[in-house]
């Protein structure tokens, strides 16, 4: 009996002491505003490993960081030539995607992390991005998700910088997080997980809202709310800008 306590608590003990491990953190804003002038914004993300007993000699920590934007489905499209012009060939409805969405770690993601886990929590483009294949088949579906992935990264909505976070001791960490010009607005999520031997031990989040303000935010409400005005408003600034070209023209040649 007391060899049969013995091994069941010796089973148990690393899984309690991996539990006494908790993320704390925060970010340096949690509200980013859209105005016209918009830039793009820089997030400060740090916290710290929370322990209830001194730290063991366990292997060694890891934390993987991610940021995700609001999800919508996609339409992604193949263009081939036909004789002298391109037409659209082929089509996969992707039936989710984040705008945005950025992978920050101590090290390689493959190398930390398994493919069970990485399933279990979605902490990869691979398995953030779902497809409902339509006129291609599963084979090709994978084409369709890099050509994706490849745009978002060219336009900077998506990253992925292995490496960047900084673990001091295996306690303090912090890194930071460039958000485009092109951000959609919505509800970001700022995952932390806490990774030992290839496995999450530990997950805390922490939600970034974008907005639009000031003039942004009266076009965009004008556009969607009453989408009559914002057409006849369009036409008389254009009007408008026409008149005053060929006027300041006149005058310039007079």
């Amino acid at each position: 009996m007391r060899l049969i306590a013995a091994l069941f608590a010796l089973v148990l003990w690393p899984m309690s002491a991996t539990a006494q491990e908790n993320i704390v953190a925060d970010l340096s804003q949690t509200h980013v505003s859209i105005t016209t002038n918009f830039t793009g914004s820089e997030i400060l993300i740090f916290g710290a490993v929370k322990r209830e007993t001194p730290r063991a000699s366990l292997a060694p920590l890891d934390v993987i960081i991610t940021i995700s934007g609001p999800e919508a489905p996609v339409t992604v499209r193949k263009k081939d030539r036909w004789g002298p012009i391109w037409v659209n060939r082929a089509e996969v409805e992707i039936a989710t995607a984040p705008a945005f969405y950025s992978v920050l770690a101590t090290n390689p993601v493959d190398t930390i992390l398994s493919d069970i886990e990485d399933l279990r929590h979605r902490i990869t483009k691979g398995q953030v991005i779902r497809t409902s294949v339509q006129d291609a088949d599963r084979a090709e579906s994978g084409q369709f998700i890099d050509a994706l992935v490849r745009i978002r990264e060219a336009d900077g909505s998506y990253q992925r910088r292995e490496t960047a976070v900084d673990l001091l001791e295996e306690t303090l960490f912090r890194t930071s997080v460039s958000l485009p010009a092109n951000l959609v607005e919505g509800d970001y999520e700022a995952e932390m997980f806490l990774v030992r031997n290839q496995t999450v031990i530990s997950k805390y989040s922490r939600t970034i809202a974008v907005q639009k303000v000031g003039l942004e935010r009266f076009l965009y409400n004008l556009a969607h709310e009453q989408p009559l005005v914002y057409g006849l408003m369009s036409l008389f600034i254009a009007i408008a800008a026409g008149w005053l070209a060929s006027a300041a023209f006149r005058l310039i040649k007079a």
